[in-house]
């Protein structure tokens, strides 16, 4: 039986489209769609739960960086698909949430609501980076090419984290001013 290698620029160029394709759909949920106000006060779990997935998210970023130093790929790969499907759960229940409830305006104001606004832009610029970056390095890696798995994991694996962790500190602060 002959073995198929995966086209790689067939695949990047499905991993760009289904990427441009999930963030077009972001954007209009989150700038064109409307909240039907039957939801409101229904779900409210949502956003911490949101919160939890990128926290746990961004351990297994961290234990799986842990593990590919010490050598220990099996560990390592776990740890990835963990992050993975942490993330994974993440985006629907965020999809979900802004679905029934809309967008949370933040009421802080002053130097609070710059350094919220700051986080909070640079956190969806990276996310819209990281989405394409971590589908081509599972891609890398899925596929054995470790060589370039590395190459780009070296930027993915920041970004992803960041990601990760400022998604939580978003959620920080609007529970401290708007939850």
């Amino acid at each position: 039986m002959e073995e198929r290698q995966a086209n790689p620029r067939a695949a990047l160029g499905a991993i760009l489209a289904t990427s441009a394709a999930a963030i077009s759909f972001l954007l209009w949920l989150l700038y064109v769609h409307q909240a039907s106000s039957q939801f409101a006060g229904q779900w409210t779990f949502l956003p911490a739960l949101n919160a939890l997935l990128n926290g746990l998210s961004a351990v297994a970023l961290c234990v799986g960086l842990y593990f590919i130093k010490q050598g220990d790929r099996p560990a390592h790969r776990n740890c990835m698909l963990l992050a993975f499907g942490f993330s994974s759960l993440f985006l629907v229940s965020y999809i979900v949430n802004h679905a029934l409830h809309g967008d949370t305006r933040f009421p802080g104001q002053g130097t609070v609501r710059t350094i919220y606004l700051s986080i909070l832009a640079s956190h969806i610029f990276f996310s819209v980076v990281a989405l394409p970056l971590v589908l081509t390095t599972f891609f890398f890696s899925l596929t054995g090419r470790f060589v370039m798995h590395r190459r780009i994991a070296r930027f993915t694996f920041p970004i992803w984290l960041y990601v990760s962790i400022t998604g939580v500190v978003v959620f920080a602060f609007l529970k401290a001013y708007a939850y």
